[in-house]
């Protein structure tokens, strides 16, 4: 295996409403989701699914998975004209 820790990485979408979930560290791993927490659930699925089909092997009992979101958000600025 790559690594002995996987980073997912969770994008909001805008434009389609859902979070979008791609990695470096596993080959294959893209996937989407209308919820974080759905996402999460798609994540680790296809991960333990991809490990199998990709055979990766790891000497770890567990290996974990980072799933970092970023979603960029605005708010009116009170003190502009």
């Amino acid at each position: 295996m790559k690594h002995s820790t996987i980073i997912v990485r969770a994008d909001w979408d805008d434009e389609a409403k859902v979070w979008v979930a791609t990695s470096s560290d596993i080959d294959g791993l893209a996937t989407e989701a209308d919820t974080l927490e759905a996402l999460r659930g798609k994540v680790l699925a296809m991960v333990a699914e991809l490990l199998e089909l990709n055979g990766e092997h790891s000497d770890l009992p567990e290996i974990p998975v980072h799933i970092v979101a970023q979603q960029t958000a605005r708010v009116a600025n009170p003190h502009f004209p």
